[in-house]
């Protein structure tokens, strides 16, 4: 969900939940399903999700609705149930601009005035999502909790040979797959599955180097590495990652993701 007022300035709310938020405005409901969360059709409380919101000056809006439009999101500018567009005329023509899919294959970069960076895949840049991520950030090594799921891909090494890349990639650092972590004592499961244990939340923190990631992604690692089929599910697919350097947050992260680790290797 994307805000903003007259001047420009606004928030962006960046969420894992399936079907929510669906309507932009009381004056025009949804009228075959509920709006409110946990009351729709498709259970999306059922499952761990997450939740980002951020403050946005009027570049910052700028800067994410171009980043909306390289990664192809799925929205409808003349829907009035799920889009008010208004406020600067700039806003307002990339808006409109929203909704079609981007022939680009590039991957856009942006550091929002908070220092969040921001990172725009393209649905056409047909590469596994968070070995992207990890290279677009210096190959830092991450360990990742995403709706772990068929088609599946493993646990990564800094030598693991990724034949679904590009040459406008540099090379990733290892990606770790965390399928169980900790609540406060209390293990958790971080895979894909139905039930009251599994995660659909996208986040991941670095762990090498000296820099402190916490990053928070729409995109699940699913795909593939090497083929056939470079564009299997996520591979295919734009999204965004915004990416904090936070020493606290990407401890507190790493505490949460503390657990057993998918094998490099699937069966």
């Amino acid at each position: 969900m994307l805000v903003w007022d007259n001047t420009g300035n606004g928030f962006v709310m960046q969420v894992t939940t399936p079907s929510w938020p669906a309507a932009g405005s009381k004056k025009n409901p949804r009228t075959n399903d509920g709006n409110t969360l946990g009351c729709i059709d498709d259970d999306n409380v059922l499952v761990s999700q997450h939740f980002f919101a951020l403050k946005l000056n009027k570049q910052d809006v700028v800067n994410v609705l171009r980043g909306l439009q390289n990664a192809s999101v799925v929205t409808d500018p003349k829907n009035v149930q799920i889009v008010s567009n208004g406020g600067p005329s700039d806003v307002q023509a990339l808006v409109n601009s929203l909704g079609t899919r981007s022939k680009s294959d590039d991957v856009i970069q942006s550091t929002l005035s908070s220092g969040v960076k921001l990172i725009s895949k393209p649905s056409n840049l047909n590469v596994p999502p968070w070995q992207m991520v990890s290279a677009t950030l210096g190959g830092a090594s991450l360990r990742t909790a995403t709706w772990w799921a068929t088609p599946k891909i493993p646990t990564t090494t800094k030598t693991t040979v990724v034949k679904c890349w590009s040459n406008s990639l540099s090379k990733p650092g290892a990606v770790q797959i965390a399928t169980s972590g900790d609540w406060n004592g209390t293990e958790i499961g971080l895979i894909g599955g139905d039930g009251p244990n599994f995660n659909h939340a996208k986040i991941g923190v670095s762990i090498s180097g000296d820099r402190n990631y916490a990053i928070f992604g729409d995109m699940n690692q699913q795909g593939s590495l090497s083929g056939p089929n470079c564009k299997s599910s996520q591979n295919g697919r734009g999204g965004l990652f915004y990416v904090m350097e936070n020493e606290s947050l990407s401890s507190s992260i790493k505490a949460l993701l503390d657990g057993e680790t998918a094998p490099t290797k699937l069966p």
